[in-house]
C-alpha cells in the first residue's frame, strides 16, 4: 500500500477509536482508572485501550511496520530503541493525557509512519472537534482533507508557547530572560496535538519543546514542515525518529524560526 493509500483506512480507525474508546471516558473516569507513570505524567484506562485497539487497526493496515506505542515503551523501555530502524508506527494513544484526565481539552490522538528515523506520515485527531490533521513527506499538509499552509499570527511581537517544564530551573531563566520584550508568552496546551496545529493556524508563532519523543513529535514536525512552516533540533538539523537528543523548535514561518533562535539559544 502507497502512503497515499493509508490516509483513509488510518483517519477511520482513529475516529473509530476516539468514538468508542476515548470520548466515553472522557470525564467519566474512576478514581482508579488514573495512574502516574512518574511525576506528573499521567496514564489512564483509555490511553491503554486506546494503544490497543490502535495497534491491531494498524497492525492489519500495513502488517510489514513494526509496531511503538507510548503506553507499550512505558511497560518496556527497550522497545524504543528500534524507533529509528527500520519501518514503523508510532502511537501515541491519547497525547495531552493530563488533561483527558482532568476533564478538559485539548487532546488528541496522534499516529506516525517512520522508516529509518524518517517520517512518512503523520496524523492528528481531535476527537472533541473531530479536526483531522494529515502530511505526507512530499505530499503537503491537510487539514479535514483541505491542503493547509502556514501562517504567522501578524502579532507585533511573535506569539511564542514554551514547553520548559522538562527543562532544568537555570535553563528555565535563561530562556524567560531571553524572551522579555522579544516575544509575547502565551500558556502552553500541555498537548502537542493541539501545539503543532496552533503553529500552522496562525495562533501561535513559536513553540520550544524540551522533550522530543516520537509519539509526540513525529507527526507534528512533519505536518508544521510540510505546511510551509520549519520545525528543527535547535542546531539546525531535522528531527529524526530516534533520535533522543532534547530541544526543538518549531515556528509558522522559516523567518521566525531564525528570529527565535538566534534570540533563545544563540
Amino acid at each position: 500500500m502507497t502512503v497515499a493509500g493509508l490516509l483513509e483506512p488510518v483517519a477511520a480507525l482513529m475516529r473509530q477509536v476516539g468514538r468508542d474508546i476515548v470520548m466515553p471516558r472522557y470525564r467519566n473516569l474512576a478514581a482508579h482508572e488514573i495512574s502516574e507513570k512518574a511525576a506528573d505524567d499521567f496514564v489512564t484506562i483509555a490511553d491503554k485501550e486506546s494503544e490497543l485497539r490502535l495497534a491491531a487497526g494498524l497492525a492489519a493496515i500495513l502488517p510489514e511496520a513494526s509496531i511503538i506505542g507510548e503506553e507499550a515503551c512505558a511497560a518496556d523501555p527497550a522497545i524504543l530503541e528500534r524507533a529509528g530502524n527500520g519501518l514503523n508506527w508510532i502511537i501515541d494513544p491519547i497525547d495531552g493525557t493530563g488533561n483527558f484526565a482532568a476533564g478538559k481539552p485539548p487532546f488528541g490522538i496522534m499516529i506516525a509512519l517512520a522508516d529509518a528515523g524518517t517520517t512518512l506520515a503523520g496524523w492528528i485527531f481531535d476527537p472533541l472537534t473531530s479536526r483531522l490533521c494529515h502530511a505526507a513527506l512530499g505530499g503537503g499538509s491537510r487539514i479535514d482533507g483541505e491542503p493547509v499552509q502556514a501562517r504567522e499570527s501578524g502579532a507585533d511581537l511573535p506569539v511564542a508557547a514554551l514547553a520548559v517544564y522538562f527543562m532544568t530551573p537555570e535553563e528555565r531563566a535563561d530562556i524567560q530572560s531571553r524572551s522579555t520584550d522579544k516575544f509575547t508568552l502565551v500558556d502552553i496546551p500541555r498537548c502537542a496535538a493541539e501545539q503543532y496545529p496552533r503553529l500552522v493556524l496562525g495562533q501561535n508563532d513559536i513553540s520550544v519543546f524540551s522533550r522530543t519523543l516520537p509519539w509526540d513529535h513525529a507527526a507534528g514536525t512533519l505536518f508544521l514542515n510540510e505546511a510551509g512552516g520549519l520545525c528543527r533540533r535547535l542546531d539546525g538539523s531535522s528531527y529524526q525518529v530516534g533520535d533522543q537528543r532534547p530541544g526543538l523548535l518549531g515556528a509558522s514561518s522559516p523567518r521566525l524560526w531564525d528570529v527565535a533562535a538566534e534570540t533563545l539559544f544563540r
